[in-house]
């Protein structure tokens, strides 16, 4: 590699840096190439195109995501792409009105699936004791972030623009209706998947200090508090940018977590998924 090459190299690395954490806490320079720069580009985007995707494209992000890694191969995800426009308005009625689940052309629900272990379970005739336990059901919901992991990460390499929708867990029974799920199977939480907007085009959001969350050999609190007064003056500074309510991210949490009131309800959860077929002993 030239000097050039290498000066290139080293600019995009200490920019992209720049932006997911911010200026004054940039980590130690290392490895980089442009796959690194791909993933530290990622953002949240909300306001989609109508525009169709390429044939295949579908076909291509599940392929991905079934490559990323499934616990012992067991592969207790499935994942349904929506299209039907009243199927997302219904959809983002229950996420609290996110009208672009309604704009975007691909809408996929990721399903913790162990509805497929009980049919083998059937068709075999041997009862899976390890079916009805809490562990089972993590397993499928590590799985299926994994591979919806994968999914994101291939669209943005075609230049597709994402979101998730946590809140399609505002109401799974209402889920699970609209898209006739048999028990033991969870929506487990929405994609949106296209064309960005041009007006919707986001910067990316800055994280946590890598002090606050990078630990070795044991768990360490040390400057925490201080390095999270300063992401807060970050994260201050982006949503003035981005015309975003003002805030810090300390105050978001006490939005969020304070109250039940900010689960949307969802401190019913294990009520509900019981109710969906998963005994979670």
């Amino acid at each position: 590699m030239d000097t050039n090459q290498s000066a290139n190299l080293a600019g995009a690395r200490r920019d992209a840096l720049s932006q997911r954490y911010g200026a004054d806490f940039i980590p130690a320079a290392g490895p980089w190439n442009e796959v690194i720069g791909h993933l530290l580009s990622h953002r949240s985007t909300r306001g989609f195109l109508p525009t169709p995707l390429p044939e295949g494209t579908l076909e291509t992000l599940i392929a991905a995501a079934q490559s990323a890694a499934t616990s012992s191969n067991l592969q207790t995800w499935s994942v349904i792409a929506v299209t039907d426009p009243a199927l997302k308005k219904e959809f983002a009625t229950i996420a609290n009105n996110q009208k672009h689940i309604e704009e975007c052309p691909l809408f996929l629900v990721w399903l913790v699936d162990l509805s497929r272990l009980q049919r083998i379970s059937e068709d075999t005739g041997v009862v899976f004791e390890a079916l009805p336990w809490f562990e089972t059901f993590m397993v499928a919901a590590v799985d299926a972030a994994l591979a919806a992991q994968n999914a994101t990460v291939a669209a943005e390499s075609f230049g597709l623009a994402n979101v998730y929708i946590g809140a399609l867990r505002n109401n799974p029974q209402r889920v699970a209706e609209l898209l006739g799920l048999p028990q033991g199977v969870l929506g487990v939480f929405g994609h949106c998947i296209g064309l960005a907007k041009p007006e919707a085009a986001a910067e990316v959001k800055p994280r946590l200090p890598q002090s606050v969350i990078l630990h070795h050999n044991r768990y360490v609190v040390g400057d925490e508090t201080k390095n999270r007064a300063a992401y807060d003056q970050v994260l201050l500074e982006f949503s003035k940018r981005n015309e975003m309510a003002a805030g810090t991210w300390t105050d978001r949490l006490l939005g969020r977590a304070a109250k039940l009131a900010g689960m949307s309800g969802r401190h019913q959860m294990v009520g509900w998924l019981r109710s969906l077929g998963f005994p979670l002993k």
